[in-house]
């Protein structure tokens, strides 16, 4: 079992992998916090106001930091 160190560490170079696609879009993310093998993200810039973003945090994020955590039971996104 990680720790939370390397969980967050984990979770953090999953979103260094998506951060390049947000930011061309003009937009950005932030990991808030882990609880409970729950990932909280907070979208920013141009992503905040995006009509696919709930898709995108779904199948973009959420499944690029459950390849890097596989322990991680979901993504939810805090405004």
């Amino acid at each position: 079992m990680e720790t939370s160190n390397e969980l967050r560490t984990n979770v953090e170079k999953a979103l260094e992998e998506i951060r390049p696609f947000l930011i061309t879009d003009g937009g950005n993310i932030s990991l808030i916090s882990i609880e409970d093998n729950i990932v909280k993200v907070k979208l920013e810039g141009a992503c905040t106001n995006c009509s696919v973003n709930q898709m995108t945090l779904k199948n973009g994020v959420e499944a690029t930091i459950k390849r890097y955590a596989p322990e991680i039971k979901e993504v939810v996104e805090v405004r």
